[in-house]
């Protein structure tokens, strides 16, 4: 898609899978953080990291593995925490331990049988790895994303305001519930060869987090997220590939470091100085 502005094929199949696949959880990112359900970043990432891992396990393919558990994981995740009566947090806490733990089983198990897996594609990601079918994916999730974002605009802004009174106005939360789920799953699980089980947690708080110092509405934020992801992840492509660095992993610190700046400029920072 891009080959006519970089004609490096390595640089271009990295440059286009970090930014589509930044758009997508730059967006998501907003939603997680302004409905404070952070967890379901680590606890989505670690489902499609154990889907991958079982699937290398038992022979099937990895990435259709990874598709399968995120998306169970998220239809357990919503009736599990209304039978369970307990806090959204904690049922993602379990959740997030037990996919970590199957992951990490699995694992060791083949590397106890001494099949040889490197499970460092499946920890960091690598980029380069991907085929172009793959790239294509990433787009029609991340146009996907956008599309039910402005259909549902309304329903959306009103949920991560506050549930309980959308619910009260009528509005049906739950579908719109499952529906953010679902897109969660889908997108980690076509990412994760890309930055990598361990990482994804980063692109799905961090864009929102940077923004969120200087937008003041959800529609900035909207609007603002998935640019500065683009532009962060851009760039950690193109230097990765340049000084052979693993481009996931430089990524993940330069979100790091551009929040800390954020932080440290943010004209809320300054508010609250004059506040207190």
């Amino acid at each position: 898609m891009l080959e006519f502005i970089i004609q490096n094929n390595v640089m271009c199949h990295a440059v286009e899978a970090m930014l589509f696949a930044s758009i997508g959880c730059a967006i998501l990112s907003v939603l997680i953080t302004q409905m404070n359900i952070s967890s379901i970043g680590f606890t989505m990432s670690h489902a499609a990291f154990a889907g991958g891992a079982a699937g290398v396990f038992f022979g099937f393919p990895m990435l259709l593995s990874a598709v399968v558990t995120s998306l169970a994981t998220a239809l357990v995740m919503g009736p599990l925490s209304y039978r369970t009566r307990m806090h959204t947090d904690t049922t993602l806490g379990v959740l997030f331990g037990t996919m970590m733990a199957l992951a990490i089983f699995f694992i060791a198990l083949m590397q106890s049988e001494g099949r040889g897996f490197d499970a460092a594609s499946l920890l960091y990601g690598n980029v380069i790895s991907l085929y172009r079918e793959e790239i294509y994916a990433l787009v029609v999730i991340a146009c996907s994303i956008i599309l039910l974002i402005v259909i549902f605009g309304k329903e959306i802004s009103a949920i991560t305001f506050h549930r309980k009174m959308a619910e009260i106005s009528g509005i049906r939360v739950a579908p719109v519930y499952y529906l953010f789920l679902f897109l969660i799953a889908v997108n980690v699980a076509f990412c994760l060869p890309i930055v990598g089980g361990l990482l994804l947690y980063v692109w799905l708080v961090t864009p929102a987090a940077i923004v969120y110092q200087f937008c003041p509405t959800i529609r900035q934020m909207f609007l603002a997220a998935p640019a500065v992801a683009g532009c962060i992840s851009i760039f950690g492509a193109v230097a990765g590939i340049v000084w052979s660095l693993p481009v996931g992993p430089l990524t993940a610190v330069l979100f790091s470091l551009v929040f800390v700046l954020a932080v440290a400029i943010s004209p809320k920072r300054k508010v609250c100085r004059q506040i207190y």
